[in-house]
């Protein structure tokens, strides 16, 4: 099917619902059933697999993807599209649509949403795998991607169709403007890979920006480097609320209720850092060191 075919189906059939696509929402629909194909095969699926797909929009990604995966749990915020796409599902029991915020807050998954996810995985067995496949809104992907990889159950691999500037933000290196808070939360405990760029033309309405398709591939041995996520995922945000500054000055300011001025300097110094060094100049690597070795000191 031509891309102007799907552009007009879409717009037909919205209009045909009295709908039409939302800002807020961040409601920008793949066109490009190619690329809707690219999205579902790079999430590896299988039998096997239960898939989190949040943004189910008119459920066209979600039609690919129950071809392969086990089980569908897809969320959609909009109750007029939820309803809409309900229609096409309501007979499919591997399908389970959810019409709700897929976030409880900014850092938390909504709970619905994993115990649909478990329940999946409870039909499906002991061999169950959880994945995250989806045109993500763009104003959520933040969010989704990062507070996902602290749930229970984890993802074992999240494909998302993202703005290309934030998935630039997430596979930066040290010292670049890209390089954040997030690039190291997820490069922690993750193997991240942009597999391709997509232009705005691809997207009804198109976006002002560019987006990427982005795979992240959570691994259990990078994980284990960590000896506490919670503390590591606030400790590094806290280090890049002020990112220009001394490193020195926002750790004192970040744990001033835990641990004393010399023994950050201690800290510093063992992990052989100087009084001007700054968090972006660490590479992920130094960053578990160091958060692992501040953790430490706060519990003596």
């Amino acid at each position: 099917m031509e891309q102007r075919q799907t552009i007009s189906y879409l717009a037909n059939r919205l209009k045909a619902a009295g709908l039409q696509p939302l800002n807020r929402y961040g409601q920008n629909f793949l066109i490009d059933l190619n690329l809707v194909d690219l999205v579902a095969r790079s999430g590896q699926l299988g039998p096997d697999d239960v898939v989190l797909e949040i943004g189910t929009g008119t459920g066209s990604l979600t039609e690919r993807l129950i071809r392969d995966a086990g089980r569908v749990v897809t969320v959609e915020i909009d109750a007029h599209l939820a309803a809409l796409a309900g229609q096409e599902f309501a007979d499919n029991p591997r399908v389970r649509l959810l019409q709700r915020d897929a976030l409880k807050n900014k850092n938390t998954i909504h709970p619905e949403v994993i115990a649909a996810v478990r329940a999946a995985m409870s039909e499906i067995g002991p061999h169950a795998k959880f994945k995250l496949v989806a045109n993500l809104p763009y104003n959520v992907a933040t969010p989704i991607l990062s507070n996902l990889l602290l749930c229970d159950p984890v993802p074992v691999r999240m494909v998302a169709t993202i703005q290309k500037e934030l998935a630039d933000r997430i596979v930066a290196v040290p010292s670049t403007k890209d390089y954040s808070a997030l690039s190291i939360w997820i490069q922690s405990v993750a193997t991240v890979e942009i597999l391709r760029v997509l232009p705005p033309s691809v997207f009804w309405p198109r976006p002002k920006v560019h987006s990427a398709i982005l795979a992240i591939e959570p691994r259990q041995d990078l994980r284990t480097r960590i000896v506490d996520l919670h503390f590591f995922h606030t400790t590094v945000r806290a280090f890049y609320f002020h990112r220009r500054k001394f490193l020195r000055s926002v750790v004192i300011s970040a744990l001033k209720d835990r641990i004393g001025k010399e023994r950050v300097d201690e800290v510093l110094a063992a992990e052989g850092m100087t009084p001007s060094t700054r968090a972006e100049e660490l590479s992920v690597e130094k960053t578990i060191s160091l958060v692992n070795r501040l953790r430490e000191a706060c519990n003596e």
